[in-house]
Formats: C-alpha cells, sequence, structure tokens
C-alpha cells in the first residue's frame, strides 16, 4: 500500500503468522526498512515485483532492532548492490546470539553482517535525510528512524497502534521502553509505522496513539 508519495508499506495482516511490516522508500536512494523473516520474504518481493522494482536496485536495507523477524531477510541481499545498516548495539547483540541463531534457524552470521553501524543522529542517504534515534526497551540495540521530510517514523517493535513492544523477550526493559517512547511522543509525526499492525495515519491520530499508550499500556510494563 502506498502510504504517501514514494513510500510504500507491506503489511502483514495474519495473524497466524510471524513476520514484521516492511517499507520501501523509492527516492533517490532506494530503502528498505524491516525485510522480515527469510523464508517469509514473498509479500516484500511480490510488493517490489508490483513496482517493478528487482532486489538490485535497493540501495540501502535498514533494521530496527535484532529480532530475527526483522533481520533475517538480509540475507538476500548479501551478494547484491545494497549496503546493510543496523545499530551497533543491536549489532553486538546478535554475534552473542550466534549459535543459538545458527542452530535454531539455520543463520548465519556472515549472511546477515551489516555494512553500516549505526549510532544516534543524522543518516544521510543521498537526498535523503533521516534522524535515527536510540530506543531500547523492547530490545537492545532497538533504534527507530525518523524521515523529517515526510514526518513518517519508523517504529519498529517500540510502539503500534494500540499498543507497544513486548519486554519479556532477553534484554527487555520496561522501564527504558517508557522513556523511549516519551521520546518518540516529542517527534512531529503524520505517519506512524511500526514493525506490526496497522499504520497510523495523521498527525492528530498519532498524537492520540501516543496519549493512549502513554496513558493506558504504560500501566502493565
Amino acid at each position: 500500500m502506498q502510504i504517501v508519495e514514494n513510500l510504500h508499506a507491506f503489511v502483514w495482516e495474519s495473524t497466524t503468522t510471524n513476520n514484521c511490516n516492511t517499507y520501501f522508500i523509492d527516492g533517490p536512494t532506494r530503502v528498505l526498512i524491516d525485510p522480515g523473516h527469510a523464508h517469509l520474504f514473498d509479500l516484500v518481493q511480490n510488493g517490489l515485483d508490483a513496482l517493478d522494482v528487482a532486489l538490485d536496485d535497493i540501495d540501502l536495507v535498514i533494521c530496527t532492532h535484532p529480532h530475527p523477524d526483522h533481520i533475517e531477510a538480509v540475507r538476500f541481499f548479501k551478494d547484491r548492490p545494497a549496503k546493510t545498516a543496523l545499530y551497533e548495539e543491536a549489532w553486538q547483540v546478535i554475534q552473542g546470539m550466534a549459535s543459538h541463531l545458527k542452530a535454531a534457524m539455520g543463520i548465519e552470521l556472515d549472511d546477515i553482517a551489516p555494512d553500516i553501524l549505526l549510532r544516534e543522529g543524522e543518516l544521510n542517504a543521498a537526498k535523503i535525510e533521516f534522524q535515527v534515534i536510540y530506543t531500547p526497551g523492547h530490545a537492545p540495540g532497538s533504534a527507530c528512524i525518523y524521515w523529517p521530510a515526510k514526518k513518517a517514523l519508523f517504529s519498529g517493535d517500540v510502539i503500534f497502534k494500540q499498543g507497544l513492544g513486548r519486554t519479556d523477550l532477553p534484554g527487555g526493559d520496561g522501564a527504558r521502553l517508557k522513556e523511549s517512547i516519551r521520546r518518540l511522543a516529542e517527534l512531529d509525526v503524520d505517519y506512524l509505522l511500526s514493525g506490526h499492525g496497522e499504520v497510523v495515519a495523521g498527525k492528530g491520530a498519532v498524537d492520540a496513539n501516543f496519549k493512549e499508550v502513554i496513558e493506558t499500556w504504560f500501566n502493565y510494563i
């Protein structure tokens, strides 16, 4: 689905399939955010095919955090032109999980190793300028990507429509997640593009969603 000009969402609607939403920016730099699981990449592939975009046309792949349902399909870009990017702490987490990832999912570190280690601050991709925001709490090394030109926030699994990221996985921390969400709530956002669930569009709807999450869901973490 097209969110605004040059910004597309490949949103998972299945309640039984664990895969993340993927976002595609068709700009001077073609950017893919959170490619998802390798064995469920068809949704992304079909979405790109419909836009007449090949994998070799992608310039940059960004992953918001180190969970397999967001990063595994990075392997499809290993021998392609795209650079891959991940927050530096997230890569440290993945390296520490190497034996588990290989045994449980057949993931080799070399296949998903990032070309770019992100830090908080500006990320310039040709004529597209992003802000990288460090947002731990759901996962160590989690980072949200803010695109000021479109007022779009790619929030990974930090905050969703009417919900927030779970904190019961390794490295989860409710207090840090609350702090991260409060930081994000200060941004000027027209489009909340989360890792799972529906897109929240319109500043009023986005602000109301932050308010609901803070006032209601903070009581559960």
